[in-house]
């Protein structure tokens, strides 16, 4: 008899439901605010080898990822807020914490009034796109000329 762990089906990691049957590597990924580089250095600093399975991973192994994504010791360049608002300082946010620090950041433009604040207002692109045949509004309801029927009855007579 063959005395394997079962791997589990999903596993949580920072609220985020990953499948057991991927690896490690690509896995993390699906965390938003995690990316590829990332994943790397989490698997490099905790040594954990890169292709194994998420499902075969212990509960020690997955509370020492969910810890390292919370407070990650890498490289500025890695960080995915480089120069923090409030404090200054490098900070890496995983999941929720991204959502509602990305939303505090576009209130804020939106409270001073700053150009990125207006085209947010407006639902128009922020980074300088060009807008002359693109991010177009009910684009389905125009078809372009449409002729009256009572115009081409009274021309026919």
């Amino acid at each position: 008899m063959e005395t394997q762990k079962k791997e589990q089906r999903i596993i949580r990691i920072s609220s985020k439901d990953i499948e057991g049957r991927m690896q490690i590597y690509p896995g993390l990924t699906k965390i938003k605010g995690v990316s590829w580089s990332l994943s790397n250095a989490t698997c490099k600093v905790l040594g954990i080898d890169k292709k194994k399975k998420i499902g075969s991973l212990t509960k020690e192994e997955i509370q020492k990822i969910s810890e390292f994504l919370k407070n990650p010791k890498i490289p500025k360049y890695l960080a995915n807020r480089s120069v923090d608002f409030e404090t200054g300082g490098v900070k890496h946010l995983v999941g929720s914490d991204l959502e509602l620090q990305n939303e505090f950041d576009i209130k804020r433009l939106k409270k001073i009034k700053s150009y990125r604040g207006y085209r947010h207002i407006a639902g128009l692109p922020t980074r300088g796109q060009r807008t002359k045949s693109h991010f177009r509004r009910n684009r389905g309801k125009s078809v372009g000329i449409k002729k009256n029927p009572k115009m081409k009855n009274e021309k026919a007579a």
